[in-house]
């Protein structure tokens, strides 16, 4: 998380960042120096919002509009708690009664922090308050992050004019504002409970801590150890280490500090008249003119003792085709040992450079692989290079890196282009086959050779993992994932984080934001009204290929070829950049579009074999090829595509009914005193005719295991986590079959074996030889005797 992220503010929620221009600020940043409530009043100025974030920073930060609640409710003086109980009550749920429940625990905590007394409101005792409830609470920034803000913040202040523009309120900023303050308020119910934790006279009560969505991250050691397991980056992995224990590149810059060292080295030849040595003054006019125009007066300047200077590193690697493989790995290698780098703390950005620049992150074993298939069918990237340092870019403390084959520092227009830009590209890395890295340094206008790695390939490569490791889903936990597969017999909840919606030949399909294709239904009774209303007509979904390579930006359209292959087309307006992905056989290409004039705002559509950039009113679009490498072409409009369109437009909006959620974050698995199962902070409760998830608040008696997504009971029965939604039971029992379950909450719940299903038809795949059952009958066939199986021979807790 970085410093937008975290202060960013929201659209129609309780605070916003104002400007008081009345009172100065210390950063030199005077914009936006005032958080308020619409209509209520002020919260606090920034720079004691910092202050007391800098205080919070070693146990974490809590979620800011959280924060901001108890900083408000604990001023002196009058406070307008009515108006922000308005705030907070708006959001209430006809159906979450959970969340309601929350909102009224938050809005406790608030008035009972408003009573504490006006002592503990003030100076030191209000820091000491925010940190006795906010210490251990849920969903805080890790330590780290919190430093990492602290210090970006400080060195670039100005940044809190991009949080200050409103972007649209999500929901889960809300969960985690109201979640983290109802937390607070269990530990301490009351006033007095506050004030005897503030004093240390009470110890806090033992409570199950519900789902934390910090990031875990890994140290840099087993993040590499990572790469090295996967047999897709144990190449690059595998270098890393070797690299760093010889690269010579400064981890850190040494700038002047503040603190005089004074001493006979604080005499110089330049400096003000006012610090000139008053020995001076005794020469003669003369003289004393022409040692001050020759600049031989001496001048009392004291010396500044070097502090850490932080700065932005920015990685260009080349992707062309001079740079594929070995070199390309190399350079991977190169730019990960770079930015992991255990003593490395500076911001770092990665920019793949082929017919144009592409942002990339390399923070996890996927990305590392997902980037890695990144290639350029152009020769040399002297034009993007180039077009690179064109653009606008004006950050202080830059520190440019290039990383390229050393065969292409013969191309002259590259040579051109590195020669033209030498004051601001900092490094030049060429990498080759043979295993040979070369460190170059631009200083004062010239180049310098710092260093050579030769790496051992043969030697390093020898011994290749041949198990392909396991994705991690807690990364604290030792062991691996246990692997899940790719659908079950009944269909998964439909993520909410979607990238795009297509219909391709009245089937509906849905690219999620874990870069999974799906394919969804609806049901058969669609041209029935009644039906629809009551009870919806759209089905859960199954997925039909993993691992998209594909960046959440832009337009899209999905289409068949003559193979029957999906073909994903994508249109990056920012980018100029028009590509197309073959899903199954992953077959890339892409086309700068900027040399076309394409209007802004263009869609991206399919219609009859070709994909179009359209627009209903313009006299030309473009047309693009479905088959082969991509290609456009201007064409006259043609007004059937819009009506197509218009007809397409209006079937998707039927896939906006998706209004459940559900777990995908296991933290814990259980059995409570109600003997109902406990997935998480979700109580499994069965009803009636219905079966459906709701906030527990029974006590847990049976707590499996956990290693990784695998949960593990003490009679050896075993719940397997599917993060998209879904979960495995098997029991130690040989009598109860192997059975699944939908983790979504609020709604009717299904279970399903290898040959029954029962429950809730949004889960029943369209086309299905399962023998449907009631919920009850499976209930009682399958989940009751798993349960009871654990309770009669595992040990309680």
């Amino acid at each position: 998380m970085d410093v937008v992220s975290y202060f960013q503010s929201y659209g129609n929620y309780f605070w916003e960042w104002i400007t008081d221009k009345d009172v100065r600020d210390s950063s030199g940043y005077l914009e936006n120096n005032l958080i308020s409530v619409p209509n209520v009043g002020a919260i606090a100025y920034r720079p004691y919002v910092m202050e007391v974030l800098k205080e919070l920073q070693p146990q974490g930060f809590p979620p800011f509009g959280a924060f901001l609640l108890a900083v408000y409710s604990t001023q002196d003086g009058y406070l307008n708690l009515d108006g922000i109980f308005y705030f907070l009550r708006k959001y209430r749920t006809e159906e979450t009664s959970d969340f309601n429940l929350d909102i009224k625990n938050a809005c406790q905590l608030l008035e009972n922090l408003s009573k504490v007394g006006n002592s503990m409101k003030r100076g030191q005792n209000r820091i000491n308050l925010f940190q006795t409830i906010f210490k251990d609470a849920v969903h805080l920034i890790s330590a780290d992050e919190s430093e990492y803000i602290l210090k970006s913040y400080y060195r670039s202040p100005q940044k809190i004019g991009d949080a200050a523009e409103k972007l649209l309120l999500p929901d889960d900023v809300i969960d985690r504002d109201i979640e983290t303050l109802s937390f607070i308020h269990q530990k301490f119910p009351t006033t007095e409970s506050i004030i005897k934790a503030m004093r240390g006279l009470t110890d806090e009560p033992e409570i199950k801590e519900e789902v934390a969505e910090e990031r875990t991250t890994d140290s840099e050691k087993d993040f590499i150890q990572e790469l090295i397991e996967e047999p897709k980056t144990f190449q690059v992995g595998s270098l890393i280490k070797r690299i760093w224990s010889g690269l010579k590149i400064p981890m850190k810059h040494l700038s002047p500090g503040e603190q005089p060292i004074g001493g006979v080295s604080d005499i110089t030849n330049k400096g003000d008249l006012h610090r000139m040595l008053l020995s001076e003054y005794a020469n003669e006019d003369e003289v004393f003119m022409n040692r001050v125009a020759n600049n031989e007066a001496l001048y009392i300047q004291r010396e500044i003792p070097p502090e850490e200077n932080v700065f932005e590193r920015i990685i260009l690697i080349d992707t062309s085709l001079k740079n594929w493989g070995t070199p390309k790995v190399l350079a991977f290698a190169s730019a990960l040992a770079v930015i992991k780098h255990p003593k490395a703390h500076s911001e770092c950005k990665v920019y793949a450079l082929g017919q144009s620049s592409i942002a990339m992150t390399l923070d996890s074993v996927e990305e590392v692989i997902e980037n890695l298939n990144l290639v350029s069918g152009t020769l040399d990237v002297s034009e993007t290079l180039d077009l690179f340092f064109k653009k606008e870019r004006t950050e202080k403390d830059l520190e440019v890196f290039f990383i390229t084959n050393h065969e292409n520092l013969t191309n002259e227009n590259l040579q051109r282009v590195i020669h033209e830009n030498r004051n601001r590209l900092k490094f030049l890395v060429t990498t080759s086959s043979d295993g040979e890295l070369n460190f170059y340094k631009h200083h004062l206008g010239a180049r310098k050779h710092i260093q050579k790695i030769l790496l051992p390939l043969k030697e390093l490569w020898a011994d290749p993992p041949h198990k392909k490791s396991k994705r991690s889903v807690s990364q604290n936990i030792k062991g691996e994932k246990t692997d899940v597969p790719l659908n079950y017999p009944l269909l998964f909840p439909i993520p909410q984080q979607q990238i795009a919606k297509f219909m391709y030949e009245g089937e509906f399909f849905i690219l999620s934001s874990k870069k999974q294709l799906l394919r969804t239904y609806l049901s058969n009774n669609y041209y029935d009204k009644n039906y629809y209303e009551l009870y919806k007509i759209l089905r859960g979904c199954e997925v039909l290929f993993e691992n998209v390579s594909v960046k959440d930006r832009g337009v899209f359209a999905l289409a068949k070829n003559k193979q029957q292959q999906f073909i994903l087309c994508q249109y990056q307006q920012d980018k100029n950049l028009l590509s197309k992905l073959n899903v199954e056989t992953k077959e890339y290409s892409e086309l700068n579009v900027s040399g076309f004039d394409i209007p802004l705002n263009m869609e991206l559509v399919y219609f009859d074999r070709y994909f179009y950039l359209h627009q209903k009113n313009l006299p030309t679009i473009f047309m693009i090829n479905l088959e082969g490498e991509v290609s456009i072409d201007p064409m006259k409009n043609d007004p059937e595509i819009h009506k197509n369109f218009e007809k397409v437009k209006i079937e998707l909006e039927k896939l906006n009914h998706n209004n459940y959620k559900f777990t995908s974050n296991f933290t814990m698995i259980g059995i409570n005193e109600n003997n109902n199962l406990v997935i998480s902070k979700y109580e499994l409760k069965f009803w009636g005719s219905s079966m459906a998830q709701y906030k527990n608040q029974s006590p847990i008696v049976v707590v499996a295991d956990q290693n990784k997504n695998k949960f593990t009971f003490s009679d050896g029965s075993e719940i397997i986590a599917d993060s998209r939604g879904m979960l495995t039971f098997i029991s130690i029992n040989a009598n109860i079959p192997e059975f699944y379950m939908p983790t979504s909450t609020h709604t009717g719940m299904a279970l399903a074996s290898e040959t029954e299903f029962g429950g809730y038809e949004f889960y029943l795949p369209d086309n299905t030889l399962l023998k449907v059952k009631t919920i009850a009958d499976m209930y009682q066939d399958y989940l009751q005797p798993f349960i009871d199986q654990i309770l009669e021979y595992g040990t309680e807790d």
